[in-house]
């Protein structure tokens, strides 16, 4: 597999249109690995993620001189989102230039797979919006970090959105919502939280799994046809999900009755399908349709200078590229926040930077600062608490764009709080694992 190592202050001067280039002087590097996948079916998707959270990194050394004078590297490692590949690059940078400051791993399977070994290699492993919901209990999952929300906070805040539609969670009773999911431990995650709620609330989950890469559905979307669910939770990427929109489009299903997950919610699952995907709901951890002052940051620093990812800028300020950034910059914060307390100019640790993930405070005052005000909502985690916040809203594409459909709507803590701590109980069982008193 072709492997490269970016050097991201690399000397710009190099190009003659640039002219001289003062670059910051660093005294220190601090590496974080990037697992993408650029390439496989989940591409459409990936390409976009992997060049916001490089271009992120970038922009933090060329505005900001690195993390208080460490300067960022990384290497990106393909998966083509295969596990087997992914745990291959976890194996190799793991140890890379005095540590990995923690693993994004863009994948669920390869955060399963990589869970287990990470306690005794000690080095966090950082899933955003995805992986095991479970772990958010920080008493057990001592090392993974599901910062802003998990699956099961998703599939809460649709049947919420849906419950308003209808009147009331009471409304929901006698009524089937079906859940059209790719058939792999991300497509599967949701599901223990829509049996709770189905139990608690009288409605019928309908269960349809698409074998990978998802690109045959019709037999689903007739079976969705006769069963007629009031609503479809769609947890597909890449290729799986303009298949499904254009399935549900001949079989004559409402899009506007559709309700996707963040990863089937980008302006690259519908763009091409203009009119026809007129409707479709998406759920998503930021305000996908704002651009933040990040994004001028961004054209300033790094764009401007020819230095951007992607040459052509297309996807800069997409939700996917945003989402990129996004999650570099939870990255660069838990660093900043190890700084403060282990000593700021210097390399930390793994296990230095774990203690700034379990300790993030991004308030609404330093989101502000950092140019993503207007596009997230504060974080903060603690011992217990590894997600730190997990609100979420709702877009619909237009025909043109993805519009804002709804305010934030925060998971039920009555619901998935003791799912939580019913599941990390569990897993704290079958790997013998202590849990740590917070």
């Amino acid at each position: 597999m072709k492997q490269k190592l970016v050097r991201v202050a690399a000397t710009l001067a190099a190009t003659g249109a640039l002219g001289a280039v003062s670059l910051p002087a660093f005294s220190a590097e601090q590496f974080i690995p990037l697992l993408a996948y650029r390439t496989g079916s989940f591409a459409p998707l990936g390409i976009p993620w992997a060049d916001g959270k490089m271009d992120y990194l970038k922009l933090v050394n060329a505005r900001d001189g690195g993390v208080n004078g460490v300067k960022i590297v990384y290497e990106e490692c393909e998966t083509a989102y295969a596990t087997d590949r992914g745990v291959e690059c976890y194996e190799r940078l793991k140890g890379r230039s005095g540590g990995a400051s923690g693993f994004d791993t863009q994948s669920t399977g390869i955060t399963f797979a990589v869970t287990d070994k990470a306690p005794g290699d000690k080095v966090p492993v950082v899933t955003p919006g995805y992986g095991l919901s479970q772990s958010a209990d920080g008493s057990v999952f001592e090392w993974n970090f599901p910062l802003g929300g998990t699956y099961w906070t998703a599939a809460d805040v649709m049947l919420q959105d849906i419950a308003k539609k209808e009147g009331g969670m009471d409304k929901l009773k006698g009524k089937k919502i079906a859940l059209v999911y790719h058939d792999s431990p991300y497509g599967k995650e949701p599901i223990p939280l829509l049996q709770a709620r189905a139990r608690k609330h009288g409605f019928e989950v309908l269960l349809y799994p698409v074998t990978a890469p998802g690109v045959e559905q019709k037999s689903t979307w007739l079976q969705i046809r006769q069963s007629r669910p009031a609503y479809v939770l769609l947890w597909s990427a890449g290729i799986m999900t303009p298949t499904a929109i254009r399935e549900a489009q001949a079989s004559g299903y409402p899009r506007e009755k559709m309700y996707a997950i963040w990863w089937a919610g980008s302006e690259g699952d519908v763009k091409d399908l203009g009119a026809v995907a007129k409707g479709y709901n998406a759920i998503t951890l930021q305000n996908s349709a704002e651009r933040g002052k990040v994004h001028d940051d961004l054209k300033t620093h790094v764009y401007d200078k020819g230095q951007g990812t992607d040459r052509g800028g297309n996807t800069v300020g997409t939700i996917a590229h945003t989402r990129g950034m996004i999650i570099s910059m939870l990255q660069v914060e838990a660093i900043r926040a190890a700084q403060e307390k282990y000593g700021k100019g210097k390399h930390m640790t793994p296990e230095q930077v774990r203690w700034g993930y379990e300790n993030l405070n991004l308030t609404q005052e330093r989101l502000d600062q950092l140019g993503f005000g207007g596009i997230m909502r504060p974080i903060q985690t603690s011992c217990a608490n590894h997600v730190g916040g997990d609100w979420a809203r709702i877009v619909q594409w237009d025909g043109a764009k993805f519009t804002i459909a709804s305010d934030w709507y925060e998971g039920d803590k009555s619901i998935i709080d003791p799912m939580v701590k019913e599941l990390a109980a569990r897993y704290a069982k079958e790997k013998g694992v202590t849990p740590r008193t917070c």
